[in-house]
């Protein structure tokens, strides 16, 4: 069982008593996720959460020599669309960092930051609130306009993540305010205008950055759909025998990621954990599986992590763009104009929803679900 003892301590499972399933399956009918947890005090994390001590699991953050010879970029998008040269410049910028890193940081992106602080405290609130009434939201009923959970892939994934979420479909069909939460309610609704804004912004230079018309990618639809996950990672009390985020890439288009300031997000870059360092008022892009599947492997879909930290809670808020739950059906392969008799396809055709589906069966397992639709 996952209920503590009265010193706040978890007891050791052993070899012979230890029921994962059920373990699993008690944790989430408390319908508290890991800050339940943490309210309880627990001083050692269940065993549901630790990891296989593989070198994958626990490479060291990186080190000192890492972050000086690795320079992570930072693209300023201030006064481009009155400066032509500058423009150029950027989409330059955009096309060099979504072909080697997959990420990149934001500043200068029109989205207020009074508006992005409010939203983290959006998320705060949320978590905030006594378990009793957080659990009126939890559901694993992604069909539902607001899912609060633990884990999206608890039970099939090889060791649960020191993470709650909260996940709200925005676009192309905005929820009814009246079945949000209150605490998250107003900045939900205000937050997604803004970087619906943004991303179509930033798809008419990963256009521009691939050598097509600007408004290619918005036509195709890869604009429609945006879902909002926030990310709660409460302070862990052994953060070295878990992560908050195991590895794995984006099943979308396109990701814009707002941060605190605590850091924990780690970028795979040259067989290097990067940190991505937090940087008051930006935002951070990353290309999803899908562009990588548009484009042909031109832009890459970079693997990702976040580890665990004794300070907390750590909070982020991701906005994906095209992932299942937006209405397009439509199938989408690799972009005609980008391919030639020396640059044939490499993926099938897929729609969001397949690739989407695919990726909640599999989970954050470590493996690229790309691969599964390589021709």
């Amino acid at each position: 069982m996952v209920a503590t003892a009265g010193d706040g301590s978890v007891p050791v499972a052993t070899q012979a008593n230890y029921d994962r399933t059920n373990e699993l399956k008690a944790f989430d009918a408390t319908k508290t996720g890991v800050k339940g947890l943490v309210d309880a005090g627990v001083a050692a994390i269940p065993r549901i959460f630790h990891l296989q001590p593989t070198p994958d699991n626990f490479d060291p953050i990186s080190d000192g020599e890492s972050d000086t010879h690795f320079s992570f970029p930072v693209i300023d998008l201030g006064g481009i669309n009155e400066n032509p040269v500058r423009r150029k410049e950027v989409v330059g910028e955009v096309r060099e960092a979504s072909a080697t890193w997959g990420f990149f940081q934001v500043t200068n992106h029109g989205v207020a930051p009074s508006v992005m602080e409010e939203m983290m405290e959006g998320v705060r609130r949320f978590h905030d609130q006594d378990g009793e009434v957080r659990s009126q939201w939890y559901t694993r009923d992604l069909a539902k306009p607001f899912v609060y959970n633990t884990n999206f892939d608890l039970f099939t994934a090889p060791a649960a993540n020191w993470r709650d979420t909260f996940y709200c479909g925005m676009a192309p069909k905005p929820p009814n305010p009246e079945d949000l939460p209150s605490p998250c309610r107003d900045i939900l609704m205000e937050y997604s205008k803004e970087v619906m804004k943004l991303g179509s912004y930033l798809f008419e230079l990963m256009s521009e950055a691939l050598g097509l018309n600007p408004n290619h990618l918005k036509d195709i639809g890869c604009a429609e759909g945006l879902a909002i996950l926030c990310h709660y990672y409460p302070a862990c009390p052994q953060p070295e025998l878990t992560l908050g985020a195991t590895k794995h890439s984006d099943d979308d288009f396109l990701t814009v990621l707002l941060q605190d300031r605590i850091g924990g997000l780690q970028v795979l870059h040259q067989n290097h954990w990067i940190d991505v360092p937090p940087n008051p008022g930006a935002l951070v892009v990353n290309i999803g599986d899908l562009l990588q599947l548009l484009s042909n492997d031109k832009f890459k879909s970079v693997e990702h992590r976040v580890v665990a930290n004794h300070a907390g809670p750590r909070v982020s808020v991701a906005s994906f763009f095209g992932s299942g739950v937006a209405a397009v059906s439509r199938p989408f392969g690799p972009i005609k104009e980008l391919l030639s008799e020396d640059n044939p396809p490499k993926y099938r055709e897929t729609t969001p929803q397949e690739y989407s589906a695919y990726f909640l069966v599999k989970g954050l397992d470590g493996t690229s679900a790309l691969s599964h639709f390589k021709l």
